[in-house]
């Protein structure tokens, strides 16, 4: 099953400094029937200017991603940890029994992210942070496994079973990616135009893939990430 989410029909919101695309209900977008895929709660798609951002605030029970596709984020929490991170970096916080943390631009130019929520596998967990810089090539035409559960293989690791992959696939080339029985996946583009099984997909576009494997084409350079998991009715 395949089911595409134009990025005009989703969610948004502009505080002038903040303008945001909302795949799942969130703030002042709310709609019953889009709360969540499986266990995952939120992927906003933020556009933040310089030196503006998110004061301290608190979060519990969700584990957070961060995806930075340009610009420089710079986190700052009540654990003490402190760094920026730049394209293709993730930053990662298991919020568990309450964190407090921030989240700023304060480079020259405007910051686009992917703030992910996935519901962790049970609740009361102790508070972890930690973030990853990526080689930019280790995803070029290939899928770069960048966050996996405890048990998985990737080098971030959280509180759920779920796979979270990029890739940045040229102009006129092709990938398969399986979604095997029991599992889907929530696939972003981020950036570029591709087809999904013969299904166009834009900028900013999402699609939901239940138990059916993809072929991506991409038909101008295409920036792409797909977030894999345990199937929920």
């Amino acid at each position: 099953m395949l089911r595409k989410i134009e990025s005009n029909n989703m969610g948004s919101s502009n505080l002038g400094w903040l303008r945001s695309k909302f795949h799942f209900s969130f703030a002042e977008y709310y709609n019953p029937n889009n709360i969540n895929f499986g266990v995952l709660r939120v992927i906003n798609d933020d556009l933040i200017d310089p030196n503006t951002g998110f004061d301290t605030h608190p979060h519990k029970d969700m584990e957070i991603i961060s995806y930075v596709v340009d610009g420089e984020l710079t986190h700052e929490d009540s654990m003490g940890n402190k760094n920026a991170l730049t394209r293709g970096d993730v930053q990662y916080m298991s919020a568990g029994t309450g964190v407090y943390h921030s989240e700023h631009n304060f480079g020259e130019n405007i910051l686009r992210l992917l703030q992910i929520w996935i519901f962790p596998d049970k609740k009361d967990y102790e508070p972890n942070y930690g973030d990853h810089k990526f080689n930019w090539d280790d995803r070029k035409n290939k899928w770069l496994h960048m966050v996996s559960s405890k048990a998985g293989s990737a080098p971030i690791k959280i509180n759920q079973d779920i796979n979270i992959y990029s890739l940045e696939l040229e102009e006129g080339k092709e990938i398969r990616f399986p979604v095997k029985e029991g599992r889907q996946a929530y696939l972003v583009q981020i950036e570029g135009k591709s087809e999904l099984n013969n299904i166009e997909l834009a900028d900013r576009d999402g699609m939901e893939i239940v138990e059916e494997d993809i072929l991506i084409q991409s038909k101008e350079t295409s920036h792409i990430l797909i977030l894999e998991m345990n199937k929920q009715d």
